[in-house]
């Protein structure tokens, strides 16, 4: 049997935020070594505890670290108009495991998982950047451990928080330069991405039939802003899962990225630049039909 793929991921949930957890948790080619939680879609707090509530109810033990409460130079904003003031509106959660959150702070928890790996890491960013960026400045040499950092963010258009400027990096747009300068091998999902992997109609009916995940998600998305019911509904942090557990659904280019810090109307936006060698690529484009068909598998294997 193959060994699994070991893999931090850093996060803010958010209801697309526990569709890509609930993937990675039952896979079975990853291995989730820690879950370190920052502020974005709602606060630091607040995701902290909806990381623990998503755990207790898969009744997975995987140790979470809290990170950042604020970004690390603007003030915070977040997405609570998309997944509600507590960012998993719609389902009524029991209580939690709080004994899986350790004392240590993200930045550091990352080090030490990554220290203690035997194998190469990969990095999975599902949220602002804040804590990558200040585990890069503290442990630079981490890096020659880390197979791969794979990051749903950025925009190659307009975007959804400001006109030209991805929720992800707009939050907080000097740790996505940190982290895009870094030289790690790195993999961008960005916006227009999660705009195609939308979720039919249909598809979210089948979702509600798979078990008790399906029930819990389908509630949640009755509460999601990501689009709607109706028209679908924006999978944005799950197709980081489809790079990850199926890449033949996507197509990717190498690219470089650059972000806008000091624009007043584009602060935060990424500007691509695609060449024929770098260590950053970009997802280009996702199979959407075989998508459909791929979500409602993963969601019927979680139980």
């Amino acid at each position: 049997m193959r060994e699994k793929r070991p893999i931090i991921i850093d996060t803010d949930p958010g209801i697309d935020d526990a569709v890509a957890l609930a993937f990675a948790l039952f896979s079975e080619e990853l291995e989730v070594k820690l879950i370190t939680t920052v502020a974005g879609n709602v606060s630091c707090p607040q995701v902290t505890e909806n990381t623990l509530k998503l755990l207790t109810f898969f009744d997975k033990e995987v140790l979470v670290a809290k990170g950042a409460n604020q970004p690390l130079v603007q003030p915070q904003i977040d997405a609570s108009e998309i997944h509600g003031d507590s960012g998993l509106a719609g389902f009524e959660w029991k209580e939690y495991n709080r004994q899986l959150l350790t004392e240590v702070p993200a930045a550091i928890a990352i080090h030490q998982a990554i220290q203690q790996s035997s194998e190469p890491v990969t990095l999975l960013a599902l949220a602002p950047l804040t804590n990558i960026a200040l585990w890069l400045r503290l442990f630079e040499e981490d890096k020659e451990k880390i197979a791969e950092l794979v990051i749903m963010g950025g925009a190659t258009g307009r975007g959804n928080s400001g006109n030209f400027s991805e929720f992800n990096f707009h939050a907080d747009p000097e740790a996505a330069e940190i982290v895009l300068n870094s030289q790690l091998p790195i993999t961008l999902l960005p916006l227009e991405i999660g705009n195609k992997a939308r979720l039919t109609s249909e598809t979210i009916k089948q979702v509600k039939k798979a078990g008790k995940t399906g029930k819990m998600l389908s509630q949640l998305f009755e509460h999601y802003r990501g689009g709607d019911i109706v028209t679908g509904l924006s999978m944005y942090d799950s197709t980081t899962l489809v790079y990850l557990l199926a890449p033949h659904l996507v197509e990717t280019t190498p690219c470089q990225m650059a972000i806008e810090l000091a624009g007043q109307v584009t602060r935060g936006a990424s500007s691509v630049t695609f060449i024929e060698e770098s260590s950053c690529q970009l997802v280009t484009d996702i199979q959407v039909e075989e998508f459909q068909q791929w979500f409602l598998q993963q969601v019927s294997q979680c139980g």
